[in-house]
């Protein structure tokens, strides 16, 4: 397995989805967020997710989740995809993004490259330990974050 990038710019210039559930059953959201790495010797990706979003269930529900870039051309369907709930809407549809089963999960048929991951851990972000401006950013209204580690399975 081998995924090659900027890591600093793959989250936060340049998005990704991060998906779970099956292919009846599912949900994906875009995410600036993430980080790639190492965690007790495995490769793993981090995500995080707040719980007043719709795509947080299914990663409650599920052991296995995606996170899947795309091309610069897919900006405006991972703007939908971000702004709209798919509890409300068939954001996909509005996104013009093809869902497919990968692995024991699901992705998107215009992703460049996905990682099936297999969800190893997950934690709340402490509010107690988050930096007041922070806070004030993004804390002042919702919960904060969950965060899933996920074991990096296969790169498709």
């Amino acid at each position: 397995m081998s995924f090659e990038t900027n890591i600093f710019d793959q989250f936060n210039k340049k998005w990704a989805l991060v998906s779970a559930g099956n292919i009846d059953n599912h949900n994906a959201m875009t995410i600036s967020w993430g980080e790639m790495g190492t965690l007790w010797s495995i490769p793993v990706i981090t995500v995080y997710v707040k719980p007043c979003r719709y795509t947080y269930e299914f990663m409650e529900n599920n052991d296995y989740f995606t996170v899947s870039f795309y091309d610069e051309k897919y900006r405006e369907a991972l703007n939908i995809m971000g702004t709209l709930s798919g509890k409300n809407t068939d954001k996909e549809k509005q996104a013009n993004l093809t869902p497919v089963e990968v692995g024991q999960s699901i992705s998107f048929k215009e992703a460049n490259k996905t990682f099936l991951c297999r969800k190893i851990y997950y934690q709340d972000l402490d509010i107690d330990r988050i930096p007041e401006d922070v806070i004030k950013r993004h804390y002042t209204v919702e919960k904060p974050h969950r965060m899933y580690v996920g074991e990096v399975i296969d790169i498709i």
